[in-house]
């Protein structure tokens, strides 16, 4: 069911909001053209991250941004939280918005999210980019980690915000990163909504599952664009990308290569839309 909340209209920019159940999803389109991009976010973030893409991109294409349920403006009324949810909110968003010829985006939990949705519901999506993910895809974790992991999940009960603080400045960010990013996506986490944080993190070990799975269904050529900080492992990547795959890496100090380096990436994002639009 399609309801829509509010609306702004500019010229090349249309603020709206639709719900799905019973969330208000907050959505954003940016100029226009026959190549949409679907652009969707990590966990805890939101669509704001995503504003230098949409000002470099707009002028050539059609730029579809949106916060998922549970984050940025979008409603937090759900009982439940998942990746697979989620990635259902992708596709009713595509398909009430009716976008066409479609590069999806994804960047970190968003590449998981892009995954299920794009082999769930293939029709009118005709590119596929990762962000800083897929670093070791399809592969099981360690048991060290499998137990720090669920220490995490036991902190987040007790302590959420020092606990998620904590994942933030350990797996996300260096002590390279510039403070201002630091302290941005720190905050970022310490603010999320609890309920939906904890479901989340209980899926983590579930993922590379969900990878095996899912990554040789894709349809087309896999695009990742990578930083450095963390590498990526290509020979998992040779057994399960069955239609291909192109590793782009570049050089950064944290997860976040939209706000470390947002030139470089819409360079190689421009490099990876012309190689599946030609």
């Amino acid at each position: 069911m399609f309801t829509q909340i509010t609306s702004c209209s500019q010229k090349t920019n249309d603020m709206k909001q639709i719900r799905k159940d019973n969330s208000v999803v907050n959505y954003n389109i940016t100029g226009s053209g026959d190549t949409t991009l679907l652009f969707v976010h990590g966990s805890y973030i939101d669509q704001t991250f995503w504003k230098d893409q949409v000002k470099y991109f707009s002028p050539n294409y059609k730029v579809v941004t949106f916060d998922l349920p549970g984050h940025g403006k979008s409603g937090k009324e759900r009982k439940h939280w998942s990746v697979n949810d989620f990635a259902e909110d992708v596709s009713f968003l595509i398909k009430e918005l009716n976008l066409k010829n479609i590069m999806m985006i994804g960047h970190s939990m968003g590449a998981h999210i892009n995954l299920i949705a794009a082999t769930s519901y293939p029709d009118n999506i005709i590119g596929f980019v990762v962000i800083d993910e897929f670093k070791d895809v399809a592969t099981s974790m360690p048991q060290e980690f499998k137990n720090q992991l669920k220490e995490i999940q036991q902190n987040l009960e007790t302590d959420f915000a020092n606990t998620n603080e904590q994942f933030a400045r350990k797996a996300l960010v260096t002590e390279q990163t510039p403070i201002e990013i630091t302290n941005r996506i720190v905050q970022d986490y310490r603010n999320a909504y609890q309920p939906m944080a904890i479901e989340l993190m209980k899926e983590l070990s579930s993922l590379p599952e969900i990878e095996k799975k899912l990554i040789p269904q894709l349809r087309m050529k896999l695009f990742l664009i990578n930083t450095d900080y963390i590498p990526t492992k290509e020979v998992p990547l040779k057994q399960c990308a069955i239609n291909g795959f192109e590793v782009l890496q570049m050089k950064g100090t944290c997860h976040y290569p939209m706000l470390e380096n947002a030139e470089e990436l819409n360079k190689l994002l421009e490099e990876t839309f012309k190689k599946t639009l030609n």
